[in-house]
C-alpha cells in the first residue's frame, strides 16, 4: 500500500473546500513525487511492448506470485540504453518515480533503467540454451574448423569505439603488420547488438574478403556480455562460412559464442596472437630454413666434386682400366682351362668302367633279343592260315577273289574257288540254304 499525504492548503473551514478533478490529479501527483520521488521495484514483466516511437509500455507484476501489478512506461532516451531485450515474464528490476498519468488519473511507474534480477536468473537462461544447442550438435568438436595457417586478411567483429578493437589492432601491428585488417562494426552491448552482431557476420560472409574472421569484445558482466548467449547469435556463428576466433571478455568469461567458434581465445588480443604468427618467428624460421637448404646445397657440391675428381682420375688412365680387364680375362681364361681339363680327367677316369658295363651289357642285349625273336617266330607259326588247313579247313573265295564268309553272298550259279593246304578246285553253286 502507499501511503499519500495530501499537501492541504491553509483554509479556515475544510469543509467549505472542494477540489476540481484536475487540481485533485495535480495535488495527488505532487504528492506522489515528492514522497517516491526514486524507488526501486523488482517484479516481472507482463505485456511488454516497444512504440514506433521508441518508447516502452509494460505491466509490472508482484514477482512473489500477489495479485498485484504496476503499469510502467520507460522512454526512448532511457530504453535506448538497454542492453538486453525485455521479454514478457523476464524479472526485473527497475529504477524510477511514481506518478499519475494526469489525463486518465492512472498511477504509473516512470522507469529510468531496467536490469535483470540478479545473475542468476541470467544464468539459468545461459544453461538452458547451452543445453538446447549442445542437443542439436552446434558446439560439436566435429565442426570446427582449422584456421588458415598463413592468413593475408583478416576481419573483425567489434564495436568501433571498443577497447578490445585498439587492443587487436595492436597486437596484429606489433606481431603481424604485413596482414591486412577489415572492420565490420557493430554494438556488443544492449538490446541492439546481437541483431546487429548477426547482420555484421552475414555482412562479412557475403562479401567473402577475409580468411578469418575475430569476434571480439572486452570484459565486463554477465550482463555486459549477455548478446554473445543471445541465440540469433550463436546460430550465425556457427552457420558463418568463414573460420571464427571468439575473444570476448577476459579469461574467466565464458559465452555460447565461445562454444560455437573455431576456436575460442581467452582475450581480443589472445584472439589476434592465434589468428596469425608472428612475423618476426617466420621470419626466423625462413632464415633457419635458408641456412639448412644452403648447408644442404654445400654438401651436395663438395660430394659431386668429389665424384668428379674419381671419375676424372679413371678417365685419365685408361692403360690402368685395360690392364684391370686383361687380368680379370686371364684370370677367366685359367679357371675355363683348369674347369676343362678337371672335366677331361674325369671323363678319362670313367671309360675303363663304361667299356667293362658294355662288355658286359652287349651279349645279355643278344640273348634278351633272340629270346623274343623265338617267341615272335612261334606266335607267327600258330598264326599261319596254312597251319589252320591242314586241320581239314578251306578258304572259299568268290570269282572277284574275296573271301566267301557267310552264304548269304551266294547265289545259285556263282562261281567258287575253294583252297585248302595242298591245293585248289574251282566250283559252281547249285543251291544256297541259309540257317536263321
Amino acid at each position: 500500500m502507499l501511503a499519500l499525504r495530501m499537501i492541504e492548503p491553509p483554509v479556515a473551514d475544510r469543509s467549505s473546500l472542494v477540489w476540481s478533478v484536475a487540481g485533485l490529479v495535480k495535488a495527488l501527483s505532487d504528492t506522489l513525487q515528492s514522497r517516491f520521488a526514486a524507488v526501486v521495484v523488482r517484479g516481472e514483466l507482463s505485456g511488454f511492448s516497444r512504440a514506433a516511437s521508441g518508447h516502452c509500455y509494460f505491466g509490472l507484476k508482484d514477482a512473489e506470485g500477489h495479485d498485484a501489478m504496476l503499469r510502467g512506461a520507460m522512454f526512448r532516451r532511457a530504453a535506448s540504453l538497454l542492453d538486453f531485450a525485455p521479454a514478457d515474464g523476464m524479472a526485473v528490476e527497475v529504477r524510477g518515480r511514481v506518478a499519475l498519468y494526469e489525463p486518465r488519473g492512472d498511477l504509473q511507474l516512470i522507469v529510468e533503467s531496467m536490469t535483470r534480477a540478479g545473475a542468476g536468473a541470467l544464468m539459468e537462461q545461459f544453461l538452458k540454451l547451452k543445453a538446447k544447442l549442445e542437443r542439436e550438435g552446434l558446439f560439436d568438436a566435429a565442426r570446427k574448423r582449422p584456421l588458415p595457417a598463413f592468413p593475408r586478411r583478416v576481419g573483425v567483429v567489434t564495436s568501433l569505439g571498443a577497447a578490445a578493437l585498439r587492443d587487436v589492432c595492436a597486437a596484429f601491428a606489433r606481431r603481424a603488420p604485413h596482414v591486412e585488417l577489415v572492420v565490420y562494426p557493430s554494438p556488443v552491448q544492449g538490446a541492439d547488438a546481437p541483431p546487429a552482431l548477426v547482420r555484421a557476420l552475414a555482412e562479412a560472409a557475403a562479401r567473402a574478403e577475409v580468411e578469418l574472421l575475430l569476434l571480439c569484445r572486452g570484459g565486463g558482466s554477465l550482463e555486459d556480455l549477455w548478446a554473445f548467449n543471445d541465440e540469433r547469435v550463436v546460430r550465425a556463428v556457427a552457420a558463418s562460412p568463414i573460420p571464427v576466433v571468439c575473444g570476448v571478455g577476459h579469461e574467466t568469461d565464458v559465452t555460447l559464442a565461445d562454444f560455437a567458434a573455431d576456436l575460442r581465445a581467452p582475450t581480443p588480443t589472445a584472439a589476434a596472437e592465434l589468428a596469425a604468427p608472428a612475423r618476426d618467428d617466420l621470419l626466423q624460421a625462413l632464415a633457419a630454413l635458408a641456412a639448412r637448404a644452403r648447408r644442404s646445397a654445400r654438401q651436395r657440391l663438395e660430394r659431386d666434386a668429389q665424384r668428379l675428381d674419381h671419375v676424372a682420375l679413371r678417365i685419365a688412365r685408361p692403360a690402368d682400366a685395360l690392364q684391370r680387364h686383361r687380368h680379370a680375362l686371364e684370370l677367366i681364361e685359367r679357371r675355363f682351362v683348369a674347369a676343362l681339363d678337371r672335366r677331361v680327367e674325369l671323363q678319362r677316369r670313367g671309360l675303363p668302367v663304361l667299356a667293362a658295363r658294355m662288355r658286359m651289357a652287349v651279349p645279355q642285349r643278344l640273348r634278351t633279343q633272340r629270346d623274343r625273336l623265338d617267341g615272335l617266330a612261334a606266335r607267327l607259326a600258330l598264326l599261319d592260315p596254312r597251319q589252320v588247313m591242314a586241320r581239314g579247313y578251306a578258304w572259299v573265295t568268290g570269282a572277284d577273289g574275296r573271301a566267301i564268309v557267310s552264304a548269304r553272298q551266294l547265289s545259285p550259279g556263282a562261281s567258287l574257288r575253294a583252297s585248302w593246304h595242298d591245293g585248289e578246285a574251282d566250283a559252281s553253286v547249285t543251291r544256297v540254304h541259309v540257317r536263321d
